[in-house]
């Protein structure tokens, strides 16, 4: 199979509200917009894009609909720390406060209006104990 396109969908029973969330905090805008259905793409890349959908939508197969959980979105960005300062400024719940991890991220955590979590992330030099686990080429520069 080869993939031409991949994006999460999150189902949600505020499909309105959870758009303009990420219209506002992340920069994205809608590419196709139905009350029930919203294809949001970034504004900085036509490669990042995300869903929003009803959960009780009747595409869904019954035993599959509701809200999202147990998700957490990755968003990897050249400078962790002003998005930081923008989304604390606004008052966004910061799940996790910015901090450096052994295994190579500088980041934070929010989440959006469903709970789902957003992490934040710019790759960091991982220490030696974790730079041996990674493959040679996905080592940040």
């Amino acid at each position: 199979m080869k993939a031409t396109s991949y994006y999460p969908v999150i189902m949600t029973d505020d499909v309105a509200g959870t758009a303009a969330f990420y219209r506002e905090y992340f920069g994205f805008e809608a590419l196709f917009s139905a009350d029930w259905y919203v294809h949001l793409q970034s504004k900085e890349s036509e490669h990042v894009t995300l869903a929003i959908l009803d959960g009780s939508h009747e595409t869904i197969p019954e035993s599959g609909r509701g809200k999202a959980s147990g998700l957490l979105l990755n968003f990897e960005v050249e400078d962790v720390d002003s998005v930081y300062a923008r989304l604390t400024a606004t008052g966004l719940p910061i799940r996790r406060d910015i901090r450096d991890e052994d295994f190579g991220q500088r980041h934070f955590i929010t989440a959006d209006p469903n709970g789902v979590l957003i992490d934040i992330i710019t790759p960091i030099a991982p220490s030696a104990e974790f730079a041996v686990l990674y493959d040679a080429s996905a080592l940040p520069t």
